[in-house]
């Protein structure tokens, strides 16, 4: 066998092993989480019966952590059975599950292998999900989560980022209604929109000084998180690209491209406050690319000022009030208050 042969044949058994590897852990996670949901159940249940549900529920939630740790060892403690059932009151009322339940007899083990199809994330995932109060929030993170295959941390810093309100602020009501139902779809330009970007990953500090290019630099730097901040189907296209006119040089910071707007989206850094030039200058550039960049089949190009403090006022004046595809959005280098954000929501 030849060495290219050779090659070719041990990276297919090394693919088919790791492959192996992911089904079997998923396999188990999904095992685990349906059994967990299952215990949820019997506990809810069994303190249905109960003659005084609270003071019945604490003490026999005791002895099962007891019985089971004394069995199986760890992984059954009285905060994580909490969680369990925690986890069946949350997910039980769901229409999918429901409909699961309703189609099973009372057997226990029946409905676990439909329950897996609709319970797609790890343990872990919905132990941070349950955090999340409000039912349409906790929904919209389950589905990004599952669509975007969110590690853990990556779902907790899109919680602590409040991503969700982020959005929010950028629709109407059936808008916000439809983040609950099917998550972020990228439909037209504005959907890709949060108030504000949340730039905390790239470790610049509010109190130090920095310029344009520190802060593009450490954007390409740390250009994966930057992506994912943006949200879905962003390609990479380029930094500090140039346009000549008559003579004139202008370099665009950021320019990326959106697969499933299919359209640019172009990005001016500024570290001050947004100015009427700027807003200017974004539509030179976006003109540009529209007459001579971009094909005929493609959406018309998007403009963002990505400034340290926005001004709304100028913006009103300077775009026009159809305005699709020029835009501005602060960016912060901390995580914002929720609460902040929530009243904006009101």
């Amino acid at each position: 066998m030849k060495p290219v042969e050779q090659q070719t044949l041990f990276l297919s058994v090394q693919e088919l092993i790791e492959n192996a590897k992911r089904n079997v852990i998923r396999n188990v996670n999904s095992v685990l989480v349906t059994t967990y949901f299952q215990i949820g159940r019997m506990i809810v249940e069994d303190e249905q019966e109960g003659a005084a549900h609270a003071q019945y529920g604490v003490q026999t939630i005791k002895k099962l952590s007891s019985h089971l740790t004394m069995h199986f060892g760890r992984g059954y403690s009285v905060d994580n059975l909490e969680n369990m059932r925690a986890f069946y009151l949350a997910y039980s009322k769901s229409e999918t599950v429901s409909r699961i339940f309703e189609n099973s007899n009372s057997n226990y083990e029946t409905p676990s292998r439909n329950l897996s199809e609709v319970l797609k994330l790890s343990w872990s995932h919905y132990v941070s999900l349950l955090k999340i109060k409000n039912a349409d929030e906790r929904r919209f993170y389950e589905l990004e989560a599952e669509k975007g295959n969110w590690s853990l941390r990556e779902l907790q810093r899109q919680v602590n980022s409040s991503y969700y309100e982020r959005l929010a602020l950028s629709r109407d009501k059936d808008g916000v209604r439809k983040l609950a139902q099917e998550g972020q779809l990228l439909e037209k330009p504005t959907d890709i929109l949060k108030s504000p970007v949340i730039l905390e990953f790239l470790d610049l500090k509010e109190d130090n000084r920095y310029s344009e290019n520190d802060l593009e630099t450490a954007i390409i730097n740390k250009l994966e998180h930057f992506m994912l901040e943006l949200g879905k189907g962003f390609l990479f296209e380029g930094r500090q690209r140039r346009i000549s006119l008559d003579g004139d040089h202008f370099w665009i910071d950021l320019v990326f491209y959106n697969r499933l707007l299919n359209c640019f989206l172009l990005i001016d850094l500024k570290i001050g406050r947004l100015t009427h030039q700027d807003i200017g200058q974004m539509q030179m550039y976006v003109n540009y690319y529209d007459r001579k960049i971009k094909k005929a089949d493609e959406r018309p190009t998007i403009g963002i000022v990505l400034c340290k403090e926005d001004n709304k006022a100028v913006v009103e004046f300077t775009l026009p009030l159809n305005n699709e595809q020029i835009f501005s959005k602060e960016y912060k280098l901390y995580f914002p208050s929720k609460e902040e954000l929530k009243k904006q929501l009101l």
